[in-house]
Parts: C-alpha cells; structure tokens; sequence
C-alpha cells in the first residue's frame, strides 16, 4: 500500500456522539490517529461525559451507555489536550467535513477553544468513495483493503479503517494525487465560509447567505442594510462556529471602513 506523501500531520478522528445534530449534541468517544510527514503515527482515543443523556437508541448502534460514561472526563476537561493533538495538522475523516469536523468545532468553541479552519485542510475519504464506488465505510474497506470491519462503530476501529482505506484509495485511483491539498480539494462539496454552509462563497469568492429570505444576497450587504440580523443570528440556534464565522466577516467590514 501507498504511503501517504505530506508536508505537515495529518489527523485522521471519529467521533461517536450522543446523535447527529451538529449545534446540540455531544461527543461521547473521541479517537485520533495522527500520521506524521516521516511515516510516524501516534493515536489516542478517549471517552467522554457528555454531561447530557444518551439516547437509548444512540447507545443501541455505538454501545457506549450513559454508565459507561459516568466517571469519564468532560469534552471541556479534555479539549486542551484534543486541540493540543490537532492544532498544527490537517485532517481527515469519513463524513467529516458535513458531521466530524463541524461537530469537533462545536465542542471547541464551548469549551473555550478558539479552532477555525483556515490554515489547514480536510480530506473527507467519504467523497472519495461515493465519487468513485458509493457504498459506507465497512464495505468501502472490504473494498479497499481486502479485511472485514468487525468493530465498525468503535471510534478507534473506524478511525483507523478510514486511513487505511485513503491509502487504498490512492493505490487503486491513478486520478487522485498523493497530496493533501489536492485531496481535499477533491473532496471539496460546496465551498462554504462555515462549516454547517449557511455562508457560501459564490463565484467572485464573496460570502453570501445560503438561506432564509436573503438567500444569494452578499452577507455585508445584508449586515449594513439589516443591522438586526446579524443580532437575531447570534441569538437564534445557530452553530457557534457560523456566528463567529459572522462576527469576523462584519468586524472586517468594520475594520476596513475605519481603516
């Protein structure tokens, strides 16, 4: 198998949660497996309190129960150490940029942690197999790497299957280059200033709303002619990556008009 060629660490995470909306809900287990320019690899994998209950249903498909997690740290208690781990790398998932990542980003910003995207890249090896063979990620690693997903749903197990299965990738698809930038620019949907893609760029590279009733207009426009409505935005169950994403599009404009 191909290894991967990178210029900075790439971590590749899974999370297990307490269910699958990005603004509300909880980390529940972490696992990151960090690859090194030099070939190294470190991994860790943590449990988590979620300090909310986890749906039964939830627990059916991960099998982490509230017991389980009783005595286990806080997300806020942990992120020090999370953010330590990520902070200079790229990173990479399966789904991550529409769940994983914008999730991750929640829990970080709650707990004090100022992470943003904008010096790094993502590589969603989700895209890359539906742009290719459509199927999910135990089938996309019997495809790939010729085993069988037997702990699917641990985070460790998935997290590691996800690597595996980029490396497949790249020893089957001569079209795919073995370079993080441009894998992620493959895996790339719609370009979106936020995670959750309420701010798109459109075709100039000029952040516009993605909906509601200013749906295609230029988000500074909207903010000078609606002064409200970056108000009722932070107040309203917006991610809170997407306000702050908001509130350094308006302090820019801010800036440049006193500059």
């Amino acid at each position: 198998m191909a290894e991967l060629q990178l210029k900075r660490p790439i971590c590749f995470f899974d999370l297990e949660t307490t269910g699958t909306n990005i603004a509300r809900d909880r980390i529940v287990e972490i696992s990151i497996l960090k690859v090194f320019p030099n070939g190294n690899k470190e991994g860790k994998t943590w449990l988590v309190n979620p300090e909310v209950p986890i749906p039964a249903e939830v627990s059916a498909i991960h099998g982490i129960t509230n017991e389980k997690v009783a005595n286990e740290p806080t997300f806020k208690e942990l992120s020090k150490e999370v953010h330590g781990m990520i902070k200079d790398s790229d990173l990479g998932g399966y789904n991550s940029d529409r769940f994983d990542i914008p999730l991750l980003a929640e829990e970080l910003l709650r707990a004090g942690v100022d992470f943003d995207m904008k010096n790094r890249v993502s590589v969603d090896v989700q895209t890359i197999f539906h742009k290719m063979e459509k199927r999910t990620l135990g089938a996309a690693y019997e495809f790939y790497c010729n085993k069988s997903l037997d702990d699917a749903h641990s985070a460790e197990a998935d997290a590691k299957a996800t690597y595996e299965v980029l490396l497949g990738q790249l020893d089957r698809y001569d079209v795919l280059e073995n370079d993080v930038k441009k894998l992620s620019e493959f895996t790339t949907r719609k370009r979106s200033a936020d995670f959750a893609g309420f701010i798109i760029y459109d075709k100039d590279g000029v952040e516009v709303f993605s909906f509601g009733k200013h749906k295609g207009k230029k988000v500074l426009d909207v903010l000078e002619q609606e002064p409200g409505y970056f108000g009722w935005i932070q107040n309203a169950d917006f991610p809170l990556y997407t306000k702050k994403v908001l509130t350094a599009i308006r302090l820019r404009s801010l800036n440049s008009k006193l500059g």
